[in-house]
């Protein structure tokens, strides 16, 4: 008798194709649709709904939207903070990976937070100039 050998499940591929298509199909309805347009079809921020202030991803899907358009200047003015800290931090958890160490030790987890605190506070003080940008009509 031949012992019972384990077949590869397909899950993993089909977990990784849908989250690809889910991706693009929403990068295409960013790049297609314009965020900075009344009636774009997106829930409302749950942070500004509550507080009033723009949350540190306020602007992410302008700024997406700006990149996909080539418009840098208005990407930055959307979102500064993510357009910087997301390449960054994808970069962070690439080498450390690769390293074969903690992807996130406790002392990195405590420098997001705290530039994600202080990007909050900061964006939302009165006369910042980088606002996520919403034009008429």
């Amino acid at each position: 008798m031949e012992p019972d050998v384990p077949t590869p499940s397909r899950t993993p591929l089909y977990i990784t194709l849908g989250t690809g298509a889910l991706f693009a199909g929403a990068l295409a309805y960013i790049g297609l649709a314009d965020p900075h347009r009344p009636g774009f079809l997106a829930p409302p921020c749950p942070f500004k709904l509550l507080t009033g202030w723009d949350c540190p991803a306020c602007g992410g899907l302008r700024m997406t939207h700006d990149l996909l358009h080539g418009d840098i200047a208005a990407a930055v003015a959307d979102n500064v903070f993510l357009l910087v800290g997301l390449p960054l931090l994808a970069s962070w958890i690439l080498i450390r990976r690769r390293q074969h160490r903690t992807v996130m030790p406790t002392s990195a987890i405590v420098v997001v937070v705290v530039a994600v605190l202080s990007w909050t506070v900061v964006r939302n003080l009165p006369g910042f100039p980088l606002v996520p940008t919403l034009l008429d009509g």
